[in-house]
């Protein structure tokens, strides 16, 4: 593990990453969140087709985990603006009860979509809680982490 943070220049001071003398590469990452339903609120989502009063969840959960990879920069200070190439959000139930919500993301570029694919799948997690929490608040986002990326300077995958 590296022991020097990236966003601190020379006088310790926050500062933005210069990506200007890396080599642009095909750089993909792939995060996770968890989405932990009561048992009785899961049943009633499967028995639904996924539908809430506010909408088809899942269908809603992608479109704004998706948007909001796109909008990483704004959110995150030092993320660099870029023009993301592909963004893939799923969502699937599994039978502990969790709707497990994965967002790839990839473009060609000299920094990582680490923190794009990690919003991604964050703001879908919030959304599912969102459109559902009228059923039930003890709803819970767990284990939001990166699986895995590819590109720069070192692939990373997962335990």
């Amino acid at each position: 593990m590296s022991k020097e943070f990236t966003h601190v220049d020379e006088r310790r001071q926050p500062a933005m990453v210069d990506v200007g003398g890396k080599a642009v590469t095909h750089r993909t990452a792939v995060a996770e969140a968890r989405v932990r339903f009561p048992a009785a609120v899961a049943e009633a989502l499967r028995e639904s087709g996924f539908e809430t009063s506010k909408g088809p969840v899942f269908h809603t959960a992608i479109v704004a985990g998706v948007m909001a990879a796109k909008r990483t920069h704004e959110l995150i200070p030092f993320c660099h603006p870029l023009g993301i190439e592909n963004c893939r959000v799923e969502i699937d139930m599994n039978d502990r009860d969790e709707a497990v919500v994965r967002c790839t993301v990839s473009v060609h570029h000299r920094t990582g979509v680490e923190m794009e694919a990690l919003t991604g799948a964050s703001v879908a997690a919030l959304t599912v809680y969102d459109m559902c929490k009228a059923l039930s608040h003890e709803i819970t986002i767990a284990e939001v982490r990166l699986l895995e990326k590819h590109g720069g300077k070192r692939d990373v995958h997962a335990p």
